[in-house]
């Protein structure tokens, strides 16, 4: 090689190649001197080569086969929700009257549908606070039974709120083991502990075992590894996660960077503005940061969601 000009580091090695060798030149029969015919010797008669057996023909390629991993089903219990503690609490109910709360969160729903297509963080959202208190547990219980209600949507709604879990127990569910159980031992299968609902398209895993390195857990490569066995190949699954408000529990911090969308609840007759921008510098460099306002009256002029499906039935 040292023989030769050098060689630019670009373009495939046929391409490189062509920089030293004019393959060009000797393919149109430029390599080599013109000689007359005339003072050539003839050429020796040579015999066919023979033709090879036919088991020795080389079978046509095979397009080698490309295996795309899937995510797999869930085998946990199914439980049923209690409808009668949802209404109790104020949470959306499945298959009620339409409401202003409802198309609230329909709309909500909406625009986080349109952000999370070819997002490259995957189908995860975030709901945290700067403090609790402020609504997030019930911002995202009703988020996730309005994203239940779409027709082709898998929702898995993940109570990481390790210090104070309370998503199955809203939900009338009873708890078992849960995403920290799966965090500490890799022999715990994460789909077995997933608990499937009587609603089909809703399913929650509980926040499992207390541990006091709840954060450091959650940092580790393993819970990456989790989330891609719960995702992959299902692009129609998204994980919402109840997080601890950041300002008193390290772990949201954390789990934003395992999100596409941290929606960030501020209570309007609560929240302090320090506290909030506090909370947001929390979440820099993760996920993208939604505010999401709890807890807002609407004037007379204002939009009135539930009021025109209630001067008819609704077909």
């Amino acid at each position: 090689m040292n023989q030769h000009s050098s060689i630019k580091g670009r373009g495939s090695l046929i391409e490189r190649a062509t920089e030293i060798y004019d393959f060009n030149a000797a393919l149109r029969g430029r390599a080599a001197p013109a000689v007359d015919p005339t003072d050539l010797p003839p050429a020796p008669a040579v015999a066919p080569p023979p033709a090879a057996p036919a088991a020795f023909v080389a079978d046509a390629p095979v397009a080698p086969t490309i295996y795309t991993p899937r995510a797999p089903d869930w085998t946990g219990p199914v439980q049923s929700i209690d409808r009668v503690k949802l209404a109790e609490a104020g949470f959306l109910r499945p298959d009620s009257a339409v409401t202003t709360m409802s198309e609230e969160f329909r709309l909500l729903k909406r625009d986080l549908l349109s952000q999370l297509r070819g997002n490259p963080r995957g189908n995860r959202i975030l709901v945290c606070s700067a403090h609790s208190g402020e609504g997030k547990t019930f911002c995202a219980i009703n988020l996730a039974l309005s994203l239940a209600a779409e027709k082709d949507r898998e929702i898995l709604l993940v109570d990481a709120d390790f210090g104070k879990p309370g998503i199955p127990a809203q939900l009338g569910l009873e708890a078992g083991r849960g995403l920290m159980d799966a965090l500490a031992d890799p022999l715990v299968a994460i789909e077995d502990i997933v608990i499937r609902t009587d609603i089909p398209s809703l399913s929650v895993l509980p926040a499992g075992q207390r541990s006091h390195d709840d954060t450091e857990y959650l940092a580790s490569a393993r819970t990456e590894q989790l989330l891609k066995r719960l995702t992959d190949g299902r692009p129609d699954r998204i994980i919402i996660f109840d997080s601890p408000p950041l300002l008193a529990a390290s772990p949201a911090a954390v789990l934003a960077s395992h999100a596409a969308i941290a929606l960030l609840v501020v209570r309007a007759d609560k929240t302090p503005e320090s506290a909030l921008r506090d909370a947001a510098g929390m979440l820099k460099g993760g996920a993208q940061v939604q505010l999401l306002l709890n807890a807002v009256r609407f004037n007379s002029g204002g939009r009135r969601f539930g009021s025109y499906y209630a001067k008819g039935e609704v077909q």
